[in-house]
């Protein structure tokens, strides 16, 4: 990844270098000549974006960069992530770009772009659309003989509500009682609606986007908002999606919250007794609990492990022809359905798995013994190799030696802002608190911000 793209696309402060108006030109530009040096003389782009009040802008920028030097825009407004990346593929496409900062604060923003199948862009095309930005060749101005379009993506939304309704592949959640927060973000108008016209009970939560209220105390970071009216209205079951919509957290009717791992492995687990789970295996990231691992190798599923990141995880399913992997943090990708994670399929794989079984959200969900486990973000100034911090380096291998086989220690740099990531995980809970401590204490002395 070089200066603009990060993990998950170009992110950051909205005014601020790379989320600027012109920026977005310059990646509209440089995402069309790309395409072109592909084969595709007038390529079609898709664009979408979430709530957020910077997202015209950003739409406005990249849309003249991309018609300036000869790509037709197709406007498909304000969807979830997923919904760009099936309207990629369905519309035959050449790419898909959503605006979005997923789960931070409305002062963020993002640009992230989908391939012509609805997956994350390959680290070379990346790094040759950030090469045609920082450095525009004279064929950028040679393409500007032809024009580009505007038009809006016509019954997109239409298109998307069908598909995800199919996913359910002829289960039920009729009369299912839901709580729904839509954080403010992509699904608030498009989530009520499949799952009403699919008859569940639907109880919606912050459904009324002002451009600066997405992920304010809500969504996916905020499961308890959803968790206390599922209590009080007696439902059976809080979804919680984050800003874009591309991942969920459940909360069951006692108000505890349902994180990916156990979305994980009840969908496994369902999918394995009905022998449609691929080799028996599911696929996660380091972030997994070991409760996780140990409950899945007792129902003979095999786990395999990747770097954090859903693009990593939908990388090894494609590699080995795996169809469910997924993120503790709730992207979930069940690849016979979509290409990316996407909230809303997994909300309704998951209420059909409860109607199909007629057993509580609590009863699936007590699938495995959770280790205890922390997990922060420290701020930081700066972001140096971490065996280069003398005292951070020296507290992480002690606690590595002090936790042995029965835990672990996870230390890392956010790929997305400006932290340390680090999570403790044993099965002492008195030895999570004191690592982390331990370990905060020193990573703020060192590169604290």
């Amino acid at each position: 990844m070089g200066e603009l793209f990060g993990t998950d696309g170009i992110r950051g402060e909205v005014g601020v270098y790379p989320i600027t108006s012109e920026v977005a030109v310059g990646v509209g530009r440089a995402l069309a000549v790309a395409l072109q040096h592909q084969g595709q003389s007038a390529p079609q782009v898709v664009i979408g974006r979430d709530t957020r009040e910077s997202g015209e802008m950003l739409e406005s920028g990249l849309t003249e960069g991309l018609t300036e030097v000869g790509a037709d825009v197709l406007l498909a407004g304000v969807v979830p992530t997923p919904a760009v990346a099936f309207l990629t593929k369905a519309m035959t496409a050449d790419a898909g770009v959503v605006l979005t900062a997923s789960h931070n604060p409305y002062t963020d923003n993002g640009i992230k772009i989908f391939d012509q199948d609805g997956l994350k862009l390959s680290d070379d095309l990346e790094d040759h659309i950030e090469q045609l930005v920082m450095d525009p060749p004279t064929e950028i101005a040679d393409a500007r003989a032809r024009h580009g379009s505007i038009r809006d993506v016509g019954n997109g939304e239409a298109q998307y509500v069908d598909f995800v309704t199919k996913t359910l592949a002829g289960r039920k959640i009729n009369g299912l009682h839901i709580v729904l927060d839509c954080a403010n973000g992509a699904t608030h108008r498009i989530a009520p609606i499949i799952f009403g016209e699919l008859g569940a009970e639907v109880t919606t939560l912050c459904n009324r986007p002002d451009g600066r209220n997405i992920n304010r105390d809500c969504g996916a970071l905020h499961p308890e908002a959803a968790a206390k009216v599922v209590i009080e209205n007696g439902a059976d079951a809080g979804i919680s999606f984050d800003g874009d919509g591309d991942r969920v957290i459940f909360s069951d009717a006692k108000g505890n919250v349902v994180d990916g791992d156990r979305i994980l492995l009840m969908c496994a687990l369902d999918m394995c007794e009905r022998g449609i789970l691929k080799d028996n295996t599911l696929v996660v990231t380091t972030m997994s609990n070991l409760g996780l691992h140990s409950a899945a190798e007792e129902k003979d599923i095999s786990v395999e492990v990747t770097d954090v990141g859903d693009r990593h995880v939908s990388e090894r399913m494609r590699e080995n022809g795996y169809n469910l992997g997924g993120e503790k943090s709730g992207h979930i990708i069940f690849l016979d359905h979509a290409s990316t994670g996407d909230g809303i399929v997994t909300a309704l794989q998951v209420l059909g798995l409860m109607k199909q079984s007629r057993k509580k959200l609590r009863t699936l969900a007590a699938c495995m013994e959770e280790y205890p486990q922390k997990l922060v973000g420290i701020p930081v100034h700066d972001k140096p190799p971490l065996e280069e911090l003398p005292e951070f380096s020296k507290v992480l291998r002690k606690c590595e030696k002090k936790l042995g086989a029965d835990g672990r220690v996870i230390a890392r740099y956010s790929g997305t802002e400006e932290k340390l990531r680090i999570l403790v995980e044993s099965k002492d809970p008195d030895a999570v608190e004191y690592w982390v401590d331990k370990l905060s204490e020193a990573a703020r002395k060192e590169i604290g911000q």
